[in-house]
Protein backbone atom coordinates (compact mmCIF):
# COMPACT_ATOMS: atom_id res chain seq x y z
CA UNK A 1 0.00 0.00 0.00
CA UNK A 2 1.74 3.31 -1.04
CA UNK A 3 -1.39 5.35 -0.97
CA UNK A 4 -4.98 6.21 0.40
CA UNK A 5 -7.79 8.56 0.40
CA UNK A 6 -9.46 9.14 3.24
CA UNK A 7 -12.21 11.66 4.50
CA UNK A 8 -11.88 13.92 7.54
CA UNK A 9 -15.41 14.86 8.02
CA UNK A 10 -17.59 17.64 9.99
CA UNK A 11 -19.05 17.26 13.50
CA UNK A 12 -21.72 19.11 14.91
CA UNK A 13 -22.09 19.96 18.68
CA UNK A 14 -26.17 18.22 18.76
CA UNK A 15 -25.23 20.44 22.31
CA UNK A 16 -23.05 22.24 24.66
CA UNK A 17 -23.05 22.43 28.43
CA UNK A 18 -20.46 24.57 30.18
CA UNK A 19 -20.29 23.24 33.52
CA UNK A 20 -16.56 25.14 34.96
CA UNK A 21 -13.38 26.30 34.88
CA UNK A 22 -10.33 24.62 35.53
CA UNK A 23 -7.30 26.37 37.40
CA UNK A 24 -5.21 25.62 34.49
CA UNK A 25 -7.98 28.17 32.40
CA UNK A 26 -9.87 25.54 30.57
CA UNK A 27 -13.35 25.20 30.87
CA UNK A 28 -14.78 21.64 31.46
CA UNK A 29 -17.85 20.69 29.56
CA UNK A 30 -20.64 18.00 28.71
CA UNK A 31 -21.50 17.74 24.90
CA UNK A 32 -22.80 15.39 22.30
CA UNK A 33 -20.83 14.96 19.01
CA UNK A 34 -21.84 13.53 16.01
CA UNK A 35 -20.41 13.31 12.26
CA UNK A 36 -21.63 14.40 9.29
CA UNK A 37 -21.06 12.83 5.66
CA UNK A 38 -19.91 15.35 4.51
CA UNK A 39 -16.21 16.92 5.43
CA UNK A 40 -12.63 17.40 3.77
CA UNK A 41 -10.50 14.91 2.20
CA UNK A 42 -7.34 13.64 2.17
CA UNK A 43 -4.80 11.91 -0.04
CA UNK A 44 -2.23 10.03 1.90
CA UNK A 45 1.50 9.08 -0.17
CA UNK A 46 4.13 6.92 1.06
CA UNK A 47 7.70 8.58 1.37
CA UNK A 48 10.68 6.83 2.07
CA UNK A 49 12.81 9.82 2.92
CA UNK A 50 11.07 10.47 5.92
CA UNK A 51 9.92 14.02 4.71
CA UNK A 52 6.08 15.47 5.73
CA UNK A 53 5.06 17.12 2.81
CA UNK A 54 1.52 19.08 2.48
CA UNK A 55 -0.11 20.56 -0.44
CA UNK A 56 -1.75 22.94 -0.40
CA UNK A 57 -0.70 25.03 2.18
CA UNK A 58 -3.63 27.20 4.13
CA UNK A 59 -3.44 30.84 3.95
CA UNK A 60 -1.92 32.09 7.23
CA UNK A 61 -0.98 28.89 8.70
CA UNK A 62 2.79 28.34 8.73
CA UNK A 63 3.47 24.25 8.80
CA UNK A 64 4.96 24.18 11.82
CA UNK A 65 0.92 24.70 13.21
CA UNK A 66 -1.21 23.27 10.76
CA UNK A 67 -2.82 20.41 12.58
CA UNK A 68 -2.10 17.93 9.41
CA UNK A 69 1.55 18.40 9.29
CA UNK A 70 1.78 18.68 13.39
CA UNK A 71 0.12 14.89 13.89
CA UNK A 72 1.94 13.63 10.96
CA UNK A 73 5.39 14.57 12.71
CA UNK A 74 3.71 13.93 16.08
CA UNK A 75 3.26 9.78 14.78
CA UNK A 76 6.51 9.44 13.19
CA UNK A 77 8.42 11.12 16.44
CA UNK A 78 6.68 8.91 18.46
CA UNK A 79 6.57 5.75 16.95
CA UNK A 80 10.14 6.06 15.68
CA UNK A 81 9.01 5.45 12.20
CA UNK A 82 11.49 6.13 9.03
CA UNK A 83 8.98 7.10 6.74
CA UNK A 84 7.28 10.21 5.62
CA UNK A 85 4.10 11.38 3.29
CA UNK A 86 2.62 13.53 0.78
CA UNK A 87 -0.26 14.68 2.03
CA UNK A 88 -2.87 17.07 -0.42
CA UNK A 89 -5.48 18.57 1.34
CA UNK A 90 -9.40 18.90 -0.24
CA UNK A 91 -10.25 21.45 2.07
CA UNK A 92 -14.37 21.95 2.09
CA UNK A 93 -15.09 23.11 5.89
CA UNK A 94 -14.44 26.47 6.71
CA UNK A 95 -11.64 27.66 9.36
CA UNK A 96 -13.28 28.76 12.39
CA UNK A 97 -16.55 27.22 11.75
CA UNK A 98 -17.24 24.82 14.77
CA UNK A 99 -17.18 22.12 12.37
CA UNK A 100 -13.97 19.90 14.21
CA UNK A 101 -12.23 20.57 10.82
CA UNK A 102 -8.42 21.20 11.75
CA UNK A 103 -9.03 18.34 14.38
CA UNK A 104 -10.65 16.16 12.00
CA UNK A 105 -7.63 16.56 9.45
CA UNK A 106 -5.25 15.87 12.31
CA UNK A 107 -7.19 12.07 13.16
CA UNK A 108 -7.13 11.30 9.48
CA UNK A 109 -3.64 11.71 9.20
CA UNK A 110 -2.82 10.04 12.41
CA UNK A 111 -5.20 6.41 11.40
CA UNK A 112 -4.20 7.35 7.99
CA UNK A 113 -0.38 7.28 8.31
CA UNK A 114 -0.83 4.32 10.83
CA UNK A 115 -1.89 2.52 8.25
CA UNK A 116 0.05 3.39 5.50
CA UNK A 117 3.32 3.18 7.35
CA UNK A 118 2.26 -0.19 9.06
CA UNK A 119 2.59 0.77 12.65
CA UNK A 120 -0.60 -0.92 13.92
CA UNK A 121 -0.85 1.19 17.23
CA UNK A 122 -4.29 0.80 19.01
CA UNK A 123 -7.02 2.98 19.01
CA UNK A 124 -6.19 4.46 22.69
CA UNK A 125 -2.62 5.33 21.75
CA UNK A 126 -3.39 7.11 18.68
CA UNK A 127 -6.25 8.86 20.43
CA UNK A 128 -3.91 9.70 23.46
CA UNK A 129 -1.77 11.32 21.23
CA UNK A 130 -4.20 13.10 19.00
CA UNK A 131 -5.43 14.55 22.67
CA UNK A 132 -1.81 16.51 22.46
CA UNK A 133 -2.64 18.07 19.24
CA UNK A 134 -6.27 19.32 20.76
CA UNK A 135 -9.10 18.29 22.35
CA UNK A 136 -11.54 17.62 19.86
CA UNK A 137 -8.89 15.28 18.34
CA UNK A 138 -9.78 11.93 19.92
CA UNK A 139 -13.47 12.07 18.83
CA UNK A 140 -12.42 11.88 15.68
CA UNK A 141 -9.96 9.23 16.34
CA UNK A 142 -12.08 6.91 17.77
CA UNK A 143 -15.04 7.29 14.94
CA UNK A 144 -18.26 6.73 17.50
CA UNK A 145 -20.83 9.59 18.17
CA UNK A 146 -20.71 10.46 21.69
CA UNK A 147 -21.01 12.27 24.99
CA UNK A 148 -17.91 14.04 25.94
CA UNK A 149 -16.53 15.66 29.27
CA UNK A 150 -14.23 16.85 30.65
CA UNK A 151 -12.24 19.37 28.01
CA UNK A 152 -14.17 17.13 25.44
CA UNK A 153 -11.51 14.42 25.88
CA UNK A 154 -13.66 12.07 28.56
CA UNK A 155 -15.83 9.90 25.76
CA UNK A 156 -18.73 7.29 25.87
CA UNK A 157 -20.47 6.22 22.94
CA UNK A 158 -23.53 6.97 22.15
CA UNK A 159 -26.77 6.30 19.87
CA UNK A 160 -28.49 8.86 18.38
CA UNK A 161 -30.97 9.99 16.03
CA UNK A 162 -29.68 10.97 11.94
CA UNK A 163 -31.62 13.24 10.54
CA UNK A 164 -30.59 15.94 7.75
CA UNK A 165 -29.34 19.09 8.14
CA UNK A 166 -28.51 22.58 6.81
CA UNK A 167 -25.26 24.37 8.05
CA UNK A 168 -25.24 27.62 7.65
CA UNK A 169 -21.58 29.60 7.68
CA UNK A 170 -22.30 33.41 8.23
CA UNK A 171 -19.13 34.08 6.09
CA UNK A 172 -16.86 35.05 9.29
CA UNK A 173 -14.35 33.11 11.98
CA UNK A 174 -14.85 32.78 15.04
CA UNK A 175 -12.06 33.11 17.54
CA UNK A 176 -12.30 30.57 20.29
CA UNK A 177 -10.24 32.44 22.84
CA UNK A 178 -12.35 35.20 22.54
CA UNK A 179 -15.56 32.98 23.56
CA UNK A 180 -14.06 31.55 26.07
CA UNK A 181 -12.45 34.69 27.55
CA UNK A 182 -15.73 37.00 27.34
CA UNK A 183 -16.89 37.87 30.91
CA UNK A 184 -20.31 37.05 30.01
CA UNK A 185 -20.15 33.42 29.14
CA UNK A 186 -22.13 30.90 30.99
CA UNK A 187 -19.52 29.10 33.23
CA UNK A 188 -22.00 27.46 35.75
CA UNK A 189 -24.53 25.10 33.96
CA UNK A 190 -25.39 22.53 36.31
CA UNK A 191 -23.65 19.04 35.29
CA UNK A 192 -26.30 16.32 34.10
CA UNK A 193 -26.03 13.32 33.55
CA UNK A 194 -25.37 11.03 29.73
CA UNK A 195 -28.67 9.54 30.60
CA UNK A 196 -30.93 12.39 31.20
CA UNK A 197 -29.14 14.25 28.26
CA UNK A 198 -30.01 11.53 26.02
CA UNK A 199 -33.54 11.41 27.71
CA UNK A 200 -34.54 14.95 26.89
CA UNK A 201 -33.72 15.10 23.60
CA UNK A 202 -33.14 17.66 20.54
CA UNK A 203 -35.67 19.86 21.62
CA UNK A 204 -34.35 20.51 24.99
CA UNK A 205 -30.74 20.77 23.74
CA UNK A 206 -28.66 24.15 23.40
CA UNK A 207 -25.45 25.72 23.88
CA UNK A 208 -24.59 27.78 26.69
CA UNK A 209 -21.64 29.53 23.91
CA UNK A 210 -24.77 31.09 21.35
CA UNK A 211 -25.50 34.10 23.76
CA UNK A 212 -22.00 35.29 24.04
CA UNK A 213 -21.42 34.66 20.42
CA UNK A 214 -24.49 36.05 19.51
CA UNK A 215 -23.31 39.40 21.35
CA UNK A 216 -19.95 39.47 19.86
CA UNK A 217 -20.50 38.40 16.41
CA UNK A 218 -23.85 40.23 15.03
CA UNK A 219 -22.85 38.18 11.74
CA UNK A 220 -23.55 34.98 13.55
CA UNK A 221 -26.50 36.19 15.69
CA UNK A 222 -28.42 37.79 12.18
CA UNK A 223 -27.79 33.73 10.51
CA UNK A 224 -29.38 32.45 13.80
CA UNK A 225 -32.59 34.79 13.61
CA UNK A 226 -33.08 33.82 9.60
CA UNK A 227 -32.51 30.37 10.28
CA UNK A 228 -34.38 30.31 13.72
CA UNK A 229 -37.44 31.60 11.94
CA UNK A 230 -37.61 28.71 9.57
CA UNK A 231 -36.41 25.61 11.86
CA UNK A 232 -34.97 25.49 15.03
CA UNK A 233 -31.54 26.59 15.05
CA UNK A 234 -28.34 26.19 17.08
CA UNK A 235 -24.41 27.04 16.93
CA UNK A 236 -22.22 23.98 16.30
CA UNK A 237 -19.39 24.81 19.10
CA UNK A 238 -18.25 28.09 19.56
CA UNK A 239 -19.14 28.81 15.77
CA UNK A 240 -19.27 30.53 13.40
CA UNK A 241 -21.53 27.55 11.70
CA UNK A 242 -24.94 27.10 12.60
CA UNK A 243 -27.22 23.89 12.30
CA UNK A 244 -31.15 22.93 11.59
CA UNK A 245 -31.99 19.75 12.06
CA UNK A 246 -35.20 18.50 9.34
CA UNK A 247 -36.78 15.40 8.88
CA UNK A 248 -35.92 14.32 5.15
CA UNK A 249 -33.48 15.48 2.88
CA UNK A 250 -35.84 17.41 0.78
CA UNK A 251 -36.59 19.32 3.93
CA UNK A 252 -33.04 20.41 3.86
CA UNK A 253 -32.54 20.72 0.43
CA UNK A 254 -35.69 23.27 0.76
CA UNK A 255 -34.27 25.43 2.87
CA UNK A 256 -31.34 25.92 1.36
CA UNK A 257 -32.83 26.64 -1.70
CA UNK A 258 -34.00 29.67 0.42
CA UNK A 259 -30.48 30.46 1.60
CA UNK A 260 -29.58 34.55 1.08
CA UNK A 261 -26.26 35.04 -1.31
CA UNK A 262 -24.56 36.18 2.05
CA UNK A 263 -24.09 33.28 3.18
CA UNK A 264 -22.73 29.43 2.40
CA UNK A 265 -24.19 26.27 3.31
CA UNK A 266 -24.44 22.65 2.84
CA UNK A 267 -26.60 19.89 3.56
CA UNK A 268 -25.95 16.84 5.26
CA UNK A 269 -26.55 13.44 6.92
CA UNK A 270 -26.04 12.96 10.74
CA UNK A 271 -23.83 9.42 11.48
CA UNK A 272 -23.02 7.61 14.35
CA UNK A 273 -20.17 5.74 12.81
CA UNK A 274 -17.72 8.62 11.20
CA UNK A 275 -17.09 7.95 7.50
CA UNK A 276 -13.30 7.81 8.05
CA UNK A 277 -14.23 4.57 9.91
CA UNK A 278 -16.17 3.16 7.41
CA UNK A 279 -13.63 3.66 5.03
CA UNK A 280 -10.64 2.32 6.93
CA UNK A 281 -13.45 -1.11 6.98
CA UNK A 282 -12.92 -0.61 11.38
Amino acid sequence: MTELQLPAPAKLNRMLHITGRRTDGYHELQTLFQFLDHGDELCLRLRKDGEIRLTPGLPGVSDGDNLIVRAARLLRAESGCPLGADIHLTKRLPMGGGLGGGSSDAATTLLGLDRLWQLGLTRDRLAALGLRLGADVPVFVRGHAAWAEGVGERLTPVTLDTPWFLVVHPGIEVATAAVFGAAQLTRNTAPITMARALQGGAPSWHNDCEPTVRSLYPQVAEALDWLGSRAPAMLTGTGACIFARLNTEAAARRLLADLPERYTAFTARGLNLSPLHAALGD
